[in-house]
């Protein structure tokens, strides 16, 4: 893989709590246009990687480039307008509003108007066409006049990556998508998950191993915050040290 094709790099990712490691001297390169899973039994430090990706947590060691570019130390909402965006930065958190509103919102903070609420209508509609585009991308277009805290769960899910998708990013790190969800949920999000990847980079974090085979081009094991094994879902899942991290964990 030459450096053009990697748009996600870690050299030596470390972060210690007081004494504990949590994520351990991770190297990690993510291919241009593909889907990379992040998994691991709990408490590997899946989430932790996620957190310094984004740097919602600074690093206690090591780099992190993005597109060749030293992110390290970057705020997180500068390292959103590069274009690396974690699903839940933008969820809908306006609860009361309406699937329509909230995808506008996050429209809205594109243009860097983050809080431009009060601006005219007429403004505002100029952005409806975008959000609508985007909610049926999501299969929500029958829900566009639902208040976001009415929608089953699963639907939730897909509005958060509609506001996501609504920051236009290069790649897209989704944290446990289908977490909490019934199965005709879970294939419904695997689906937007795979149309959403046509033309951008996906870094997840995913407890559902089917969903993991189905999607993922590269997959990437942690244990004790630790890189155990990387590779193809086949390669990986024949790997007796992953087998051995799972099963010991009480995690099949």
């Amino acid at each position: 893989m030459t450096s053009a094709d990697v748009i996600l790099e870690t050299e030596g990712l470390t972060k210690e709590f007081r004494g504990f490691v949590a994520v351990n001297n991770v190297s990690l390169r993510v291919r241009r246009g593909s889907i990379h899973a992040l998994i691991g039994p709990n408490g590997a430090g899946k989430t932790t990687c996620f957190n310094l990706l984004t740097h919602f947590l600074t690093p206690t060691a090591g780099r992190i480039r993005f597109n060749g570019h030293d992110i390290t130390g970057s705020k997180p909402a500068a390292i959103a307008r590069m274009g690396l965006v974690r699903s839940f930065q933008i969820s809908a958190v306006f609860p009361h509003l309406r699937v329509l509103e909230n995808v506008r919102i996050a429209l809205q903070r594109r243009r860097g108007a983050s809080f431009d609420f009060w601006r005219s209508e007429r403004v505002l509609d100029a952005l409806n066409a975008r959000a609508l585009e985007l909610i049926d991308a999501v299969g929500l277009a029958e829900f566009a006049a639902t208040p976001a805290a009415e929608l089953p769960y699963g639907r939730k899910r897909a509005l958060e990556i509609a506001t996501t998708l609504a920051l236009d990013p290069e790649m897209m790190l989704l944290d446990e998508p289908t977490a909490g969800m019934t199965h005709e949920d879970v294939d419904r999000i695997t689906a937007l998950i795979r149309r959403v990847a046509a033309d951008r980079t996906v870094l997840m974090v995913e407890h559902n191993l089917s969903v993991v085979e189905t999607l993922s081009n590269t997959i990437t094991v942690l244990a004790r915050g630790e890189v155990l094994a990387q590779g193809d879902y086949a390669s990986v899942s024949r790997n007796p040290e992953v087998v051995e991290a799972y099963m010991g964990s009480g995690h099949a």
